[in-house]
């Protein structure tokens, strides 16, 4: 799961760099409105790949915790039958005594 989303990622920001690139060359300016476009621009990919790279962070953390959550459930219900073994165990070997 966490490695889809960090092609996912990679994805956002690779085409976003390829589709600001692809505006540069077919809309060209002056020199001075597309280095601010530019710059304008490399602000806003970092931006969303900030965002991006936060979402995917918190969604590993809650998957992460989901996780965790459930094998320690699983644990502790496998630890109650082992406890349950044991004392049907104590029981029978009392009961033959």
């Amino acid at each position: 799961m966490r490695r889809n989303l960090e092609y996912i990622a990679m994805g956002i920001v690779v085409g976003s760099v390829f589709g600001f690139l692809a505006g540069l060359l077919f809309a060209p300016s002056s020199g001075y409105k597309t280095r601010q476009r530019l710059a304008n621009e490399a602000l806003r990919a970092a931006d969303v790949a900030r965002s991006i790279a936060e979402q995917a962070e918190h969604a590993a953390e809650v998957l992460g915790g989901r996780v965790e959550h459930y094998l320690g459930r699983d644990e502790e219900v496998a630890w109650r039958k082992v406890r349950e073994i044991r004392e049907g165990v104590d029981r029978y070997t009392q009961a033959q005594a």
